[in-house]
């Protein structure tokens, strides 16, 4: 059992947390409308979260709920920019130690742990597993629309004592529309550290209890190596069953394929010997870089994108085309 941390919450509502929390939360936003109104008025609205969090009688926004489609169609509720700040206070004293419980093959909201670090490591892996070995790859269906907020509480309480902070925790999980126990919104700071964290009861029960060494999750997309196709069979009936008690399904997606037909992860495709761009990420470039007048951020984007992987052929005749 984990040591278990309290006395956290004055830490949370310390105001000079909130006003770090703040200069997180507009990072990239600096010119969003909400970020800009909440700059306006910015030590008004940090003492009303403040007072609100010191008599405990702060309550969640509206959020607003849109549509992307890219890489699929998904439904993003984001929480308004003030609560963003109280996220962000939140995560700014719990994500260390939400950390401890993690396994190094978890990657997504932590450190030095973004896309490209997994892909590497998905890579190492494939490198060093035998000829005719197999992928199980696999994502949690419905994922965030999907986490049982008791399941959430539970693992939360396994590393946090303090009454106050798993109030407030209770507050942001309930809020939003999802007040029937059952969903988190997919734009908040607090929902991807959640869904982090209840899914390390998967990572250590496939590392840990059933030996899975060469495993790797994305957030709620899981790469696991095994030496032969009977061992993977078995290996996503173990992974169901995990899954299966922490309340959440696999998608119908998952499956198992050839370790020579390449692994598509984290933005890439990763091959024993290299790693290719994604096919649908070199589409959107070429749509995208097209149009006129040209956006020379999406172009830095892409070019950041292509450092991680063989893609200089592709990269340079892509640019070329730019006027």
């Amino acid at each position: 059992m984990p040591k278990t941390e309290n006395n956290l919450y004055e830490k949370i509502i310390d105001f000079d947390n909130l006003l770090e929390a703040y200069r997180l939360c507009r990072l990239g936003k600096r010119y969003s409308i909400q970020a800009m109104e909440f700059a306006d008025h910015l030590e008004e609205n940090l003492i009303n979260i403040h007072n609100h969090l010191i008599y405990k009688t702060w309550e969640t926004g509206t959020p607003h709920c849109f549509v992307i489609r890219e890489p699929k169609i998904r439904e993003i509720t984001a929480p308004p920019f003030a609560d963003r700040v109280v996220h962000h206070a939140i995560m700014r004293v719990c994500a260390p130690i939400f950390e401890r419980v993690f396994i190094e093959n978890s990657f997504a909201c932590r450190k030095g742990k973004g896309t490209q670090a997994a892909v590497r490591k998905v890579h190492k892996f494939m490198r060093a597993s035998p000829k005719g070995s197999y992928v199980i790859k696999a994502d949690v269906k419905k994922c965030f629309n999907s986490l049982h907020h008791d399941e959430i509480m539970r693992a939360i309480e396994r590393v946090i004592s303090c009454r106050d902070t798993l109030n407030l925790f209770k507050k942001v999980f309930s809020g939003y529309g999802f007040d029937d126990g059952v969903g988190i919104p997919i734009g908040a700071l607090t929902s991807q550290w959640a869904c982090n964290l209840l899914l390390t009861k998967l990572d250590h029960a496939m590392t840990d209890r059933h030996g899975f060494g060469r495993y790797v999750r994305y957030m709620d997309d899981v790469i696991i190596i095994v030496s032969d196709k009977q061992k993977a069979r078995d290996c996503l009936e173990l992974l169901e069953m995990e899954l299966q008690n922490i309340g959440l399904e696999l998608n119908h997606k998952s499956g198992i394929y050839p370790i020579k037909n390449g692994i598509d992860f984290a933005g890439y495709r990763a091959f024993e010997t290299h790693i290719l761009p994604r096919k649908r990420v070199i589409g959107k470039a070429r749509k995208d870089l097209k149009k006129s007048p040209v956006n020379w951020l999406r172009v830095k984007s892409f070019v950041a994108y292509c450092k991680h992987c063989s893609a200089h052929k592709t990269k340079t005749e892509i640019l070329s085309t730019l006027s």
